[in-house]
Order: C-alpha cells, then sequence, then structure tokens
C-alpha cells in the first residue's frame, strides 16, 4: 500500500498573514501589468501617497491602490480582465510621440510625464477616461479643408486603441488596401497599381481602360452607426469594444477651440465641413483613430470589387479606387453596381465629377504619380508646385524644403529629368546637390 505524506502542520496566524499579503501583492501587480521603470522615482503617483520619502513604495500602499481600483472597474468597466497594462500605454506614448513631440499639447503632457501617464492609466482603468478638448483649424493645401487635432494624452489613446484591434482588422483587407496601412503608402500604391497595368496591358501590348472613381465629402459622409457596427464585429471584448464606441461616437464639436483667422473657415464649403453635419455622421481628419476606421468602413467596398464584381485588378487608397478591364462596356456595368452598392451599404455617393472611363495608354494618374507607357513620373501641378515654393522659400527652410521634394521626386522612376530642374534652382538659391541629385546640404556657418 503506498504511504503518503501529509502535512498537517497549521501556519501560525501572523505568517499566514504574510502570505496572503504576499499572494495579493503578486496578483494584483500580475493584473494592473503597473510595474515599470517610470514609477519607482520621485513624482510618482503611488509614491505620493502616505508619506513623500523619495524613491520609496510600500508593499501597503501598493495593495491599497491597486484594490481600490480593481472595485472600481467592476462598477464601471463591463471587464477589466482583458484591459489595457500599463506597459502598453507607455509604448502608446511613444508610438504618439514619434511625430507630435514639439507640439504644445505634448510639451504640457511631458512636463510631468509619469504623473499624467499614471492618471490617464487610472481613467481608463476605473472606465472615467473622457476624450478632451480638440483643435480645429483649416489647411488650403491642396484645398481649403478643415482638420481636428485631438489632444496629446486623446492621441496616446487612440494609438492604445489602433495597437490593440488594428492587426485584427488589418489582416482581413485586401492586398489592394494601400492607405493608413503600415508599408503600404503612396509608393506602394503607384508601384502596385503600375504592375496590374503591365500585367493587364502584357507591357502595354494590349489596350485596356480603367474606372477611377472618388467618394464625395467621405469623411465627413461616415456613417459612425453603421460604422460601429461593423468594429463590433470583431471586438469581443467589453473593455475594448467600450473604448472602441468611446473614441468613435466621440464628438469634437462639442469641446473645441479654433486655431487660426476665422474669415478662413469660410473657404470650406459647407458640405465638407464636420461642423455642419449631423452628430452621427462624419469623422474627424486629423486622427489616427480616423484614419483607421476609415479603412474599415470602406473594407465592405474592396470585399464587394473582389468577390461580388469579381474585379481582378482593383486598388483603393482611402476614398479614390480604380478599376481596370478590357472592356469599357464590363466597367460601365461596374460603375452602375457601385453606384447603387456605396448609398445602400455605407451611406456614402461617388463624385460625378470625378468619375472617369478612360484608355490605359493616355495616363493614369493615381496618388500623385502619373503612370504612362514604359514611365511613372511626378503629377505636373505637384511637380510645378515645387518649383515655384523652392524658388520662393525663405533662406532657412531651403534645405528642408528642398529634400523633402527630392525624396517625393525619387518615388517616380522616370524622374531624373525633374529632379535636374529642382537642383538648378537649389544652386541657384546657393545651395550644393550631390551628383545623384538626391539631396542638397545645408549651408556651412563658417
Amino acid at each position: 500500500m503506498t504511504e503518503r505524506n501529509l502535512n498537517l502542520v497549521t501556519p501560525l496566524a501572523h505568517e499566514a498573514n504574510a502570505m496572503r499579503d504576499t499572494e495579493t501583492s503578486r496578483r494584483c501587480a500580475e493584473r494592473s501589468g503597473a510595474v515599470s521603470q517610470l514609477s519607482n522615482r520621485w513624482g510618482d503617483v503611488e509614491s505620493v501617497i502616505g508619506t513623500p520619502t523619495p524613491g520609496i513604495r510600500t508593499s501597503t500602499t501598493a495593495i491599497r491602490t491597486t484594490t481600490t481600483r480593481t472595485t472600481t472597474i467592476a462598477a464601471r468597466v463591463p471587464s477589466a480582465g482583458s484591459s489595457i497594462t500599463f506597459a502598453e500605454l507607455v509604448e502608446a506614448y511613444f508610438d504618439c510621440r514619434r511625430t507630435k513631440r514639439n507640439s504644445a499639447s505634448a510639451l504640457a503632457f511631458e512636463a510631468n510625464l509619469e504623473r499624467n501617464l499614471r492618471k490617464l492609466y487610472d481613467e481608463l482603468i476605473d472606465g472615467s477616461y473622457k476624450s478632451g478638448r480638440s483643435i480645429c483649424f483649416v489647411i488650403t493645401r491642396p484645398k481649403p479643408r478643415e482638420v481636428w487635432a485631438a489632444d496629446f494624452r486623446d492621441r496616446i489613446v487612440h494609438h492604445v486603441l489602433y495597437r490593440q484591434i488594428g492587426p485584427r482588422f488589418e489582416r482581413s483587407f485586401i492586398a489592394d488596401s494601400c492607405a493608413c496601412i503600415k508599408g503600404r503608402g503612396t509608393l506602394y500604391a503607384a508601384k502596385r497599381l503600375e504592375a496590374k497595368i503591365r500585367s493587364i496591358t502584357q507591357n502595354w501590348s494590349k489596350r485596356a481602360h480603367y474606372l477611377k472613381c472618388d467618394l464625395a465629402n467621405f469623411f465627413v459622409s461616415i456613417d459612425k452607426r453603421i460604422l460601429l457596427n461593423l468594429l463590433m464585429k470583431k471586438i469581443s471584448e467589453p473593455f475594448w469594444r467600450w473604448l472602441t464606441e468611446l473614441v468613435l461616437m466621440h464628438d469634437p464639436r462639442e469641446n473645441f477651440a479654433y486655431h487660426g483667422d476665422p474669415a478662413m473657415i469660410e473657404l470650406v464649403p459647407p458640405h465638407k465641413r464636420l461642423l455642419e453635419q449631423d452628430a452621427t455622421r462624419g469623422l474627424p481628419i486629423g486622427n489616427l483613430s480616423s484614419q483607421f476606421f476609415a479603412n474599415v468602413y470602406l473594407d465592405v467596398l474592396d470585399h464587394h470589387a473582389k468577390h461580388d464584381l469579381k474585379a481582378r485588378h482593383y486598388i483603393r487608397y482611402v476614398d479614390d479606387f480604380l478599376i481596370l478591364h478590357e472592356s469599357t462596356e464590363w466597367l460601365s456595368i461596374a460603375l452602375q453596381d457601385v453606384t447603387t452598392f456605396l448609398p445602400d451599404q455605407l451611406g456614402v455617393r461617388l463624385n460625378p465629377r470625378k468619375t472617369i472611363i478612360q484608355p490605359i495608354d493616355t495616363g493614369v494618374d493615381f496618388v500623385g504619380q502619373v503612370i504612362k507607357p514604359w514611365r511613372r513620373h511626378t503629377r505636373r501641378r505637384t511637380f510645378n508646385q515645387a518649383l515655384t515654393r523652392v524658388a520662393r522659400a525663405p533662406d532657412a527652410d531651403v534645405y528642408a524644403m528642398a529634400n523633402s521634394y527630392f525624396g517625393l521626386l525619387r518615388q517616380s522612376s522616370a524622374s531624373h529629368h525633374d529632379r535636374a530642374r529642382l537642383a538648378n534652382i537649389i544652386l541657384d538659391r546657393g545651395r550644393a546637390v550631390d551628383h545623384a541629385l538626391t539631396k542638397s546640404f545645408r549651408r556651412s556657418s563658417a
């Protein structure tokens, strides 16, 4: 008969309490994910609770703070089991500051970084987070339009949300959806379209046509209710469903500050202003969340074109899309189908002034480049504006502006002549250009 050794010794009361405290601390730390290098310096939120001793955090304080937060979660957030960790918030902060670090809201947030990050984290965890004030301003290039810039802390939340739910949606996007996806910028779109053109024309030896369409007032026409249903189909976690709906349904018009000349808003037509739309329509141009949501919205169109219309050569960049085919009759039928499908399924419509069917060999203008037989060059209007701006730019701006346009021109396969013309203007401004005509240099301070 097998012998079993059983430990029947009951621990003393103080030992049992110590064991329970240790286990509680471990579980709370794992659940909150709040252990980071940012939280052991003077000024940390938890370090100032109780006796303000620099660099010292007691286990009692950590247990008390975490327990209080967990209780609040149960009351306000559907589920804490799938919520954000503090480490994920910090990673989102680093992503966000990459291009926005010198903005006023970013500098104000970083002035007390640890405290602000911890406060934002606590608000997300206990469900008290609300979007802050947005900034509205008008740009005039390439045409007048509203831009809505969220506060820096709200941008961090947008990055948090995108990092969590973005990959699950992007895995289902077709390869011909090119906008606002890592590795699928304008150069990707131009090269992919060029490959499709060479395929359907068999290296320009056959005649083919293209249908080019543009959605009318796309961002301000998006129906948030339809978009919310599309998002919820792939988000099952209660916390992320709550945060997605909070970000999507936020109306920036309720709390915003207008920057710039008030008369500039009149340059934007009323039907293109978010300020003139219904509360259930429109996404603010300028936020990461809006770019991602727009791709989810038009993914319905992408799959319809590929699977229902059987369009083999289809490509889309934001709200511009093209379909290639040998027959103009087939393209006309496809146009009628899409014209009906978009209002019925998505509540948007085509812009009739920007809908064309043309032979491919006359040139296809897409994402700022024109594809013609055996060459791809920058759109002439963009190139002429580049020459004018560099020639008239203040001396301090020539270096950055010139290299920016050099980078743009290098994306075109037939750009040597254009880069040579730009280089001549830069040389006339007293700057040097490398032999390959790819960059200019700063003026020596000597």
